[in-house]
């Protein structure tokens, strides 16, 4: 079926496409690909976690040959002999026609059909993206931006790594799925010894500054910093401020509900058993286990509790916020919860000492709220944060928290020293991902969150009538479940998507129990 006339039942996906602009877009969705070429682009765009990443690339099949029977295949099936078969035809095409760019969109098919490579005949297609994905990587070093070069060199090296890990990764997911996350624990391997060796050395600089410190005060008492040999294993010390700092008039308002957390080694909460996790979670949220799975990938051989930022997209009322509140506490972290729409840089990030309303960064607040130094941040709809830069926008100012280097030694206005918020986690949610800077979009692992369908009604009510006992102040076994006829009356008017729907039909019933427990 090589012949363009045979094409008159073609599904319409592939038009589809391009009338939506589909192809338009796969060049021009962001500024930072262009001039990239088209492997590398389809690699970050996996990474950031595009929608309609296959979409455009058919789009731009189309563009240089419309209606090929093979990429309709493709469109319509997206499986591995599909893509492999429309790779193909693109080959043929590129050297009967002599068309490079075919041959380089062969390749990309191959990169989004490539399942993790566990055949012969897998690891053969596998083997040639993994060599076209480094000969373009040499051939853009210093070309690009240094953030976007290590995208594409995360990505490049954990596609190489992939056939060596085949055993130990999930096959239910993609090639470059596991290539992303291969790629990133490889990164963080190497961030983290990074972080250990620039920690050791601000640690060492730090207590040479407190010593001299601590000689031109009064009395000669001892520093307060703890030395770093003195540090129990799994803590952190996330702040330190010598006797003459903590003595400060100005600053002692500022520390009366934060001493704990300064100067004194806090904990990192060790990672519990990832299965029983996720059954808790699988439990409470069964129509999102594709989130729960990739949230929890992420702690695979971790010790302590450290997630990547994470970025749950959905409709409203799916419980983006609460699945992140459970995951929070299922994992046996603090939670701190932000509100997206009420903040600013200047608040998130901290207030200079110099006002009056000076305040610590909400991260170092997080820590000394939970006690420990690894909690959990939560960002409600975070693509409602104002955009007037008067005090600063929050996209802005969280991206110094998001990236490990900076973190690990955020300059804290109101403290003014050093402190450590590296191990603090963060997890936002949000509507859609139209309003977001790149910026924010590049450092967000993303992931689509799912509406609840009808068959989870019964995964969904438990839960429901805990939080409407919480809110009402009684305690769950003063609030019977719902009964038989009392269900059904909910299955019958619920059909699935928003929870705030589902619990407002919740409470109608409990308040008509409540009437008539007063009329008896």
């Amino acid at each position: 079926m090589n012949s363009e006339d045979e094409t008159a039942d073609l599904p319409a996906v592939v038009e589809d496409a391009v009338s939506t602009g589909a192809a338009a877009d796969s060049v021009d969705c962001d500024e930072r690909l262009k001039g990239l070429p088209g492997l590398l682009r389809y690699a970050v765009l996996s990474t950031n976690g595009a929608q309609h990443v296959a979409e455009r690339l058919i789009a731009e099949i189309h563009e240089l040959c419309p209606q090929l029977p093979h990429s309709a295949a493709w469109a319509s099936e997206r499986t591995f002999d599909a893509g492999v078969a429309l790779a193909a035809e693109l080959d043929h095409r590129a050297v009967t026609r002599d068309e490079p760019n075919l041959r380089s969109l062969a390749d990309c098919v191959r990169l989004l059909s490539l399942p993790t490579p566990r055949s012969s005949h897998q690891l053969e297609e596998h083997q040639r993206v993994g060599k076209a994905l480094v000969h373009a990587l040499y051939e853009t070093l210093g070309h690009v931006e240094k953030e976007l070069s290590c995208d594409i060199e995360q990505f490049t090296s954990g596609w190489a790594a992939l056939p060596a890990c085949t055993g130990m990764l999930s096959g239910s997911l993609s090639a470059a799925a596991n290539a992303i996350y291969l790629g990133g624990r490889i990164v963080e391997r190497r961030l983290a010894a990074a972080k250990a060796k620039i920690r050791q050395q601000f640690e060492e600089e730090y207590r040479q500054k407190a010593e001299k410190e601590d000689e031109k005060s009064a009395g000669g008492e001892a520093p307060a910093s703890v030395d770093a040999k003195a540090i129990p294993k799994r803590h952190v010390m996330v702040a330190r401020l010598s006797e003459l700092e903590m003595k400060n008039t100005k600053l002692k308002e500022i520390l009366v509900p934060l001493k704990h957390a300064i100067n004194t080694p806090l904990p990192l909460i060790e990672a519990p058993p990832l299965h029983k996790v996720r059954n808790a979670l699988a439990f409470e949220f069964p129509w999102a286990m594709n989130v729960i799975d990739f949230a929890l990938a992420d702690l695979v051989g971790r010790a302590t509790v450290h997630l990547r930022p994470l970025l749950l997209v959905g409709p409203p009322g799916a419980a983006k916020s609460r699945f992140a509140r459970r995951l929070g506490e299922t994992l046996g972290v603090s939670i701190w919860r932000e509100d997206a729409a009420r903040a600013d840089g200047a608040v998130f990030g901290g207030t200079d000492r110099r006002w009056n309303s000076a305040e610590p960064c909400h991260a170092f607040l997080a820590i000394a709220q939970g006690k420990i130094a690894n909690p959990l941040v939560l960002i409600d709809e975070l693509e409602k944060a104002g955009t007037r830069s008067d005090y600063g926008r929050l996209w802005d100012a969280l991206l110094a928290f998001l990236e490990p280097e900076t973190s690990a030694r955020f300059p804290d206005p109101a403290l003014l020293t050093l402190v450590d918020v590296s191990h603090v986690s963060y997890i936002a949610t949000a509507n859609s991902l139209d309003p977001l800077p790149s910026p924010i979009r590049d450092r967000f692992r993303v992931v689509t969150f799912p509406s609840p369908a009808p068959d989870d009604l019964d995964a969904l009510l438990p839960a429901v009538m805990v939080d409407l006992a919480r809110e009402r102040g009684l305690d769950a076994v003063w609030v019977p479940p719902l009964d038989g006829t009392e269900r059904a009356a909910i299955a019958h008017n619920w059909r699935g998507g928003s929870l705030r729907q589902l619990r407002r039909m919740v409470e109608a019933i409990l308040r008509e129990r409540d009437l008539r427990a007063a009329r008896n």
